[in-house]
């Protein structure tokens, strides 16, 4: 009986960082301002309010890569690069910065009081907003590799994130109802949003209103 040949080791550098060099210079690119925002905390020099600096610039980090994701297909369709294959990346560095937003907001903001936690989202609907989003990112998040599409189904998997409108939506609300003003920087990023929305909904109707082939007649010489 022929001897199986051994798969190659996988190597330490490929495991961690993957095969795909774009991919990965998209982590790394996405992760620097996290890194850059943390370090001038570790240094102070945050302002008189680091904390609060902190915590809004990570939940816009995470808002802008929402957005980003979101705008792949639509710049396919409009004639644009094909990027369609680094949107999961996209999402989940979205999903790392929300995840560290809440983090700053739990630890250096409330302490890990875990009952001031609580009484915030209840009391403070920007707050409560928020963590919905923040809830609907878990499970995409989770879900946003190969396996878990294959034991969902494709069809199954296409619904699930198709709850990242809701989310990123939800995003664009927690940053009006955060600033208590009208500036235009929290309303650009809810039009940008609202543009996307609206643009899968035309992509949908589309496809709705779409009339469905009719099935060919067979030729008589064909059945014959």
């Amino acid at each position: 009986m022929a001897a199986t040949r051994a798969a190659p080791p996988l190597s330490l550098r490929r495991l961690v960082l993957g095969a795909d060099p774009v991919r990965r210079a998209i982590y790394i690119c996405g992760l620097v301002p996290a890194v850059a925002y943390f370090y001038l905390g570790v240094t102070d020099q945050l302002g008189a309010d680091p904390q609060n600096v902190l915590e809004r610039a990570l939940g816009l980090w995470a808002l802008r890569f929402l957005i980003l994701g979101l705008a792949i297909t639509p710049l396919r369709r409009l004639g644009g690069p094909n990027l369609v294959r680094y949107r999961r990346a996209v999402g989940l560095l979205a999903f790392y910065y929300a995840a560290l937003h809440l983090t700053v907001y739990m630890v250096l903001d409330q302490g890990l009081d875990l009952a001031a936690i609580w009484a915030d989202i209840l009391k403070r609907p920007y707050i409560t907003v928020g963590m919905l989003a923040f809830t609907i990112l878990v499970p995409l998040a989770v879900t946003s590799n190969a396996p878990m599409i294959r034991r969902l189904g494709g069809a199954a998997w296409q619904r699930l994130h198709g709850l990242v409108y809701v989310a990123a939506a939800a995003a664009a609300l927690h940053f009006i109802m955060l600033v208590k003003a009208w500036p235009p920087e929290p309303l650009i990023y809810a039009g940008l949003v609202a543009l996307l929305l609206l643009f899968r909904l035309g992509v949908w109707a589309q496809k709705r209103l779409r009339p469905k082939r009719s099935p060919q007649p067979v030729p008589a010489r064909a059945r014959a």
